[in-house]
């Protein structure tokens, strides 16, 4: 199994969390699991950037992202080079950690 630490984030995990997944599922579906609700607006069909993550290590891990999620991505708020879409973003034998961001862009334009 493979760990993926979530740093704290003030609503999804206030004490940030470890969780275990499963070589070949994506973040969202090992955080979904673990009760860490990442939203995803698109129904994890790779239509939004809802599900925005950082991977702050062990990014080269995972595959590269393809031409839709980096078109997704660019829509992102807070993009890093090491964001993803958590879920397209499939977990191999390397254990990450992950940082979900502040915001959304739904949160975002829900505010202004």
């Amino acid at each position: 199994m493979t760990q993926i630490i979530f740093l704290p984030h003030a609503e999804h995990c206030p004490e940030g969390a470890v969780v275990e997944a499963t070589p070949g599922e994506t973040i969202m579906d090992a955080a979904l699991r673990n009760g860490i609700e990442i939203e995803h607006a698109c129904e994890m069909s790779c239509a939004c950037t809802t599900c925005h993550v950082i991977v702050r290590e062990g990014f080269d891990s995972m595959d590269e992202s393809d031409d839709l999620e980096d078109d997704m991505l660019d829509k992102a708020w807070g993009l890093e080079p090491d964001s993803r879409l958590s879920c397209q973003a499939v977990v191999k034998d390397v254990d990450l950690i992950v940082e979900i961001p502040k915001y959304t862009i739904n949160q975002v334009s829900e505010r202004q």
